[in-house]
């Protein structure tokens, strides 16, 4: 089965050693986006709802560059530096899921890249 890369300039590009996604048969595999404008590479919002709302758009650019949206994404991985934002971080997240939200696990963790609030990693289902 090919694998194909996911690459767009939509989205803020790797800043290690991996790639904005892959496509396996009919599933793509995104790797977790945190706030970061894409031109720039600067971090984008102080708050937890401003920084949810720039990753959900880096997040949708990856899924448009799949040939996919968000009603196609079935499982999301979320991380947050501080589970005290769950409530501002859930309001912002579900403004990106217009029919069905997926599965999800929401973790807290001790730290993320650049020291930002959330990264959400998502894997879509692509088949029709």
């Amino acid at each position: 089965m090919p694998i194909k890369t996911v690459a767009t300039d939509q989205a803020p590009g790797a800043i290690g050693p991996y790639v904005q996604g892959k496509i396996v048969g009919d599933f793509l595999f995104a790797s977790g986006q945190i706030p970061l404008d894409p031109v720039t590479g600067e971090i984008v919002g102080e708050t937890i709802t401003e920084q949810t709302q720039q990753v959900m758009k880096n997040v949708g650019a990856i899924l448009v560059a799949a040939g996919t949206d968000f009603d196609h994404v079935v499982k999301t991985t979320c991380f947050l530096s501080d589970m005290s934002n769950f409530v501002p971080f859930n309001e912002a997240y579900a403004q990106a899921f217009q029919v069905e939200f997926p599965a999800r696990s929401a973790v807290e963790v001790a730290r993320l890249p650049k020291d930002v609030l959330v990264e959400v990693e998502v894997m879509a289902y692509l088949g029709k």
